[in-house]
């Protein structure tokens, strides 16, 4: 595959190297004189000066009878350069990191020489755009100003592009867990369906993510033993036999497409699962879901690209969690900035949870019932900082 290779580089810390790379055996010593607070009586301090090989005795003793806990110690804050989205995605549904990533609402996508990205994905992209910039502002141009239409424009027409499509973020997380979803990419690499294109796809681009972890020397194999057959997380199977529940924790099943996955994991209490589907699928944005013409070109524009899984593509994906997560969520995407998919399933998904706790006449009721009113800012313990003024964005019945 030619395309513009995966890159990262480690951010400034205790263990950064003057070649770029990370000094492991410093970090797994610091973490070795750690693990000696929880029997040491006169505590840290006093762990700092003791002899470099009873450290290393108590680092055998924890790095290879499992006990690894103390690893987490060490955060690794990784520059993570051409990321494929998808495999962006796949880390983020791993929980424990901190992410801070570039917005396709605000970068617009430029296809580069050697990018994976398609002619036919950025013509398509560049033609949309303006579709949507002309529907939006038919539509809605009384409450947003130019600058704002070309960035939900943005939104909306990134739905055609490849959810391998390059992107850039911050990503932090310890010791530990670098390892450890380390040990299941390589898994995942080795049980690849080879029949299977998007698997393929992925476990090239997590070859390339190993790679460089091995190039930084983060990586060590007494950490990597995955001795609990843990696996990526983000990929379930027979999706459909699971049931809904809706109590004090939930169940829920439903489509949506990658981009929406992609908002749904900032709330990380929330586990999250997606299965591909058999027949392809794709979603329509609102602002042209009433022009029958207008939505027959954009599912053949679709077809168009396929190929390419772009982040369009409807997936069935697998929501859990508890009733106050979900409530979190709510007074997150229950607003008029929020991205219109995750929004909608939001909404929805509050709606069937209401009925659900109605029925069994469950305590819960009477209190989901105080936010399903409208957007967060009808919430009787939410403050809006900045009202928007936008009665449709309020009433949660816009459509971009």
């Amino acid at each position: 595959m030619k395309n513009v290779k995966l890159r990262i580089d480690l951010l400034p810390n205790l263990f950064l190297k003057n070649d770029g790379t990370f000094d492991k055996d410093e970090a797994i010593k610091l973490c070795g004189k750690i693990a000696g607070v929880c029997y040491d009586k006169e505590g840290f301090v006093h762990l700092e000066n003791e002899p470099i090989d009873k450290t290393m005795r108590r680092v055998s003793m924890t790095i290879n009878n499992g006990h690894h806990s103390v690893y987490d110690h060490v955060t690794v804050n990784l520059n993570l350069q051409n990321i494929p989205k998808i495999l962006a995605m796949v880390i983020n549904n791993e929980k424990q990191y901190t992410t801070s990533e570039k917005s396709a609402r605000y970068t617009p996508v430029q296809r580069k020489e050697g990018s994976i990205i398609t002619e036919y994905e950025e013509k398509l992209y560049n033609k949309w755009i303006n579709i949507f910039k002309i529907k939006i502002k038919e539509q809605y141009g009384y409450i947003y100003n130019d600058s704002k239409i070309q960035k939900l424009a943005q939104e909306n027409a990134r739905y055609l592009v490849t959810v391998f499509m390059p992107t850039q973020m911050i990503y932090s997380t310890s010791l530990r867990q670098i390892n450890y979803i380390a040990s299941w990419m390589r898994d995942y690499i080795d049980e690849v369906n080879i029949n299977d294109l998007f698997e393929l796809k992925l476990a090239y681009y997590m070859r390339q993510f190993l790679d460089e972890l091995y190039r930084l020397n983060v990586l060590d194999k007494r950490l990597m033993k995955n001795e609990k057959y843990r696996k990526i997380s983000l990929f379930g199977s027979n999706l459909d036999k699971k049931e809904e529940y809706f109590g004090d924790v939930y169940s829920t099943i439903y489509k949506g497409s990658f981009a929406q996955l992609a908002q749904a994991h900032r709330h990380r209490t929330i586990d999250y699962q997606i299965e591909l589907l058999d027949k392809k699928e794709y979603f329509v944005p609102p602002i042209i879901a009433d022009d029958q013409m207008c939505v027959d070109e954009w599912l053949g524009d679709m077809q168009i690209v396929k190929g390419v899984n772009p982040q369009g593509e409807l997936v069935k994906i697998s929501e859990m969690g508890k009733y106050d997560d979900f409530i979190l969520k709510c007074k997150e995407r229950l607003c008029s900035a929020a991205q219109l998919e995750i929004m909608s399933q939001t909404r929805e998904t509050l709606l069937k949870y209401k009925k659900a706790l109605e029925e069994s006449n469950s305590p819960l009721a009477v209190d989901i019932e105080r936010y399903s009113h409208g957007a967060r800012c009808t919430f009787p313990d939410f403050t809006c900082s900045s009202d928007c003024k936008f009665k449709e964005g309020k009433t949660l019945i816009r459509k971009v």
